[in-house]
């Protein structure tokens, strides 16, 4: 659904495949729906995304992020959750020096079996970023 200007924001959502990533499954198979503009990339662990990843997705057009992941202290990989984090913390704060709403990136601890709390989460990050408007970085490409 989209707001009187017609927007309808792109996300794209990188999900941890034991975590998040069921999440959105479970959703699919019980059939509770969640937002259609989200494009969902399954990582192994959302410590490999990179800050790269993210701005490529900037640049080819997303208007927002979401990192879905294990809960802190869950990482099948250990801290593997809690690196990427660091990461997306050190990239939110030089988004924010060039003008850019760090808010448009968000990270989310979701076990496999919530899908109703997925679908929750996507509802909300959708409905944010859809009062945030287009993303800067590609209005001024």
């Amino acid at each position: 659904m989209s707001d009187d200007t017609g927007f309808e924001p792109k996300i794209i959502a990188f999900l941890c495949k034991w975590t998040t990533y069921a999440a959105a499954d479970l959703c699919g198979v019980s059939r509770m729906p969640y937002p259609s503009n989200i494009s969902i990339i399954r990582v192994n662990c959302t410590g490999e995304v990179t800050a790269d990843m993210i701005l490529s997705s900037f640049a080819k057009g997303a208007d927002g992020i979401l990192i879905g992941g294990c809960r802190p202290g869950h990482c099948r990989y250990e801290d593997g959750n809690l690196k990427g984090s660091n990461g997306v913390y050190l990239l939110k704060r030089a988004l924010k020096e060039f003008g850019v709403n760090p808010d448009r990136i968000r990270e989310v601890g979701i076990a496999g079996a919530q899908g109703l709390i997925f679908q929750r989460a996507v509802e909300k990050f959708t409905a944010d970023i859809r009062a945030m408007g287009p993303c800067p970085v590609m209005s001024n490409a």
